[in-house]
């Protein structure tokens, strides 16, 4: 009694045998020339080789885990073909070659005249490493891997999908109805199963897979697989980049351990799944990578001490500002969490620095008022301010504190008889306001002093008569000076902007003059309709001293464009024109009115 269903293979067809996995195989019905085949899947029961063999209908076939083959499709309009670029399949075989993929077995997939390449190879290989491996070769060369162009059988799927295994695409089986053998010209040659079973021989033979490439490869692919920001892909790859060359030298042992503690603390639970590294198991990752790279047993000479190496390098990034990916201190913070401790502690350090340096900005600019030595111009002011130690970065970011054009003298003296302007009134901002008075505001002071009064004699001079006045007339000042360096700027600009004025007429009639020694009717009409635009007086030298003279006398500017127009037209040369327009000649009224 057989407990469960076990498919009985049929006698082995060598050709046939070349295609081993048969389950969830695609067919369609034999469609009319011109028309795609309408594919379907069926999962109930695998592929027979009669079912082939009887040819009803059009039969596709998938990959398993393993693979002896892999096939790339290239279509009749893809830019790869051979009828649109004669040396793109060359380029291909060349960029496989790494992994020592080179020869294939070439065939037409349909009457579509596109092209099937096999590259058949012992032993089989791991169907997804192979694919991603292949895919990742090509793209470093330019292709573009996607349908319709380059496409990549088996394809780089994942193995697993919302828990449910996804499928590697399925291929049509070659010579079939429209699919024949090519030769090295990519000629059709023959439909033969044997002669194809021969060429697929021969190209497993020469075709051998190189594992340790296979494996390199998807150490430099993986980071394309992530779920990272493009900043954290680059970073990620710049990593590996160092550190997959391994050692080729002396004295490169801290420079990789550093990159690699790096690489391990911030990427590894990307790279590797689980969580972030620390501790002991950040310090035994270290040394295992460290350990397998090349030419460590012939350059390190730090092997006898490397786990004590690497234990200093992890305690180094693990106290360092670098974080692990993803972590809820960093950047890439999950949704609607709410802010941490250390992301608040950030911020106040960042509000610390603003206030700190707006603080620095204030003094020097009290200090330069007090001693009346506070430049009137921009830049005399700018490299004051830098000389108290203050970056142009930051006297750009804070224009307000200082700039002449925007900046306002404080209100609240800086200090008066020696006394702080801290003591003299409390900032708006206090939570419990001393004084229920303004800040600029006191009482009157008495003749006589109170008996119960606690005050020294001179501290009422602090708010006295004469301070404010003194100040004010500091305030008048400093607005009588500010007005004169804003009209002092807006008459420069408008000196400017006259002379640019000037310089930009002055070339208007240089290009006129040219205009009119060009003897081009055209050119020369433009330059006397700009002439005529200009304002009344003297005509400007551009005109020729022939004609000039005439056009003094004629008063009439639209009359005079209508003469020079019909000279233009007449092409009559300017002596002549001189002449015939200073003897009245009939001759113009009559060549004029027609």
């Amino acid at each position: 009694m057989i407990p469960s269903f076990v498919y009985v293979p049929e006698r082995e067809d060598p050709f046939l045998s070349l295609f081993p996995h048969r389950y969830d195989y695609i067919y369609a019905s034999h469609p009319n020339l011109g028309d795609r085949p309408q594919w379907q899947t069926e999962s109930r029961y695998p592929l027979s080789d009669r079912l082939i063999q009887q040819g009803a209908s059009l039969y596709g076939v998938r990959f398993g885990p393993r693979t002896q083959y892999c096939l790339l499709d290239i279509d009749a309009t893809s830019p790869y073909h051979p009828a649109n670029d004669g040396l793109a399949i060359p380029r291909i075989v060349e960029a496989l070659e790494p992994l020592g993929l080179v020869n294939y077995v070439a065939c037409t997939s349909s009457y579509s005249q596109g092209l099937h390449l096999y590259f058949p190879f012992e032993p089989a290989q791991n169907s997804w490493q192979l694919s991603v491996a292949i895919t990742v070769l090509l793209q470093s060369q330019g292709f573009k891997c996607q349908p319709g162009e380059l496409e990549v059988f088996p394809n780089s799927k994942l193995y697993v999908v919302d828990d449910t295994p996804n499928l590697f695409n399925a291929h049509r089986l070659p010579l079939q109805t429209g699919s024949y053998l090519l030769n090295k010209q990519l000629e059709p040659v023959s439909s033969s199963q044997a002669a194809f079973l021969r060429q697929w021989t021969q190209c497993q033979e020469r075709n051998a897979i190189d594992e340790l490439v296979i494996e390199q490869v998807l150490k430099q692919s993986r980071r394309r697989r992530y779920r990272v920001s493009q900043k954290a892909e680059a970073f990620l790859n710049d990593l590996n980049a160092e550190i997959e060359p391994g050692w080729t030298g002396q004295g490169q042992t801290n420079y990789l351990l550093g990159r690699i503690t790096m690489r391990t603390y911030i990427f590894h639970h990307v790279m590797k799944g689980g969580t972030p590294l620390s501790g002991e198991a950040l310090v035994d990752t270290i040394v295992t990578i460290a350990t397998a790279l090349p030419g460590y047993c012939e350059w390190c000479s730090h092997q006898h001490e490397i786990h004590q190496r690497a234990e200093e390098w992890a305690r180094c990034i693990e106290n360092s500002h670098y974080f692990p990916y993803g972590a809820q201190h960093g950047k890439y913070k999950a949704k609607g969490k709410p802010t941490t401790d250390s992301t608040a502690v950030e911020q106040t350090w960042n509000e610390q620095r603003s206030q700190t340096a707006q603080d620095r900005i204030r003094a020097a600019m009290a200090e330069l008022l007090q001693a009346e030595q506070l430049p009137e111009a921009t830049t005399a002011r700018f490299k004051q301010l830098v000389s108290y130690g203050i970056s142009g970065s930051t006297l750009y970011k804070y224009k307000s504190l200082w700039h002449p054009d925007r900046w306002s003298p404080p209100q609240t003296p800086q200090s008066t008889n020696g006394v702080e302007a801290s003591a003299l009134a409390t900032p708006a901002t206090a939570p419990h306001p001393t004084s229920l008075l303004p800040a600029d505001a006191c009482n009157p002071l008495s003749a006589q002093d109170l008996s119960d009064s606690e005050a020294p004699t001179g501290a009422g001079e602090v708010c006295n008569e004469d301070s404010r006045r003194v100040w004010r007339q500091r305030m008048l000042a400093l607005k009588a000076q500010r007005s004169r360096q804003q009209q002092a700027a807006r008459s420069q600009r408008e000196a400017y902007w006259q002379v640019k004025a000037r310089q930009t007429r002055h070339r208007q009639a240089e290009t006129m003059a040219e205009y009119m020694r060009s003897r081009d009717p055209i050119l020369m009409k433009a330059a006397l309709e700009w002439v005529v635009q200009q304002d009344t007086g003297p005509l400007p030298s551009v005109i020729p001293i022939d004609i000039r003279d005439w056009l003094c006398t004629n008063p009439d500017l639209e009359a005079l464009m209508a003469v020079c127009e019909q000279i233009l037209r007449l092409a009559w040369p300017l002596g002549e024109a001189h002449t015939r327009l200073g003897n009245g000649s009939d001759s113009l009224r009559v060549e004029f009115h027609q």
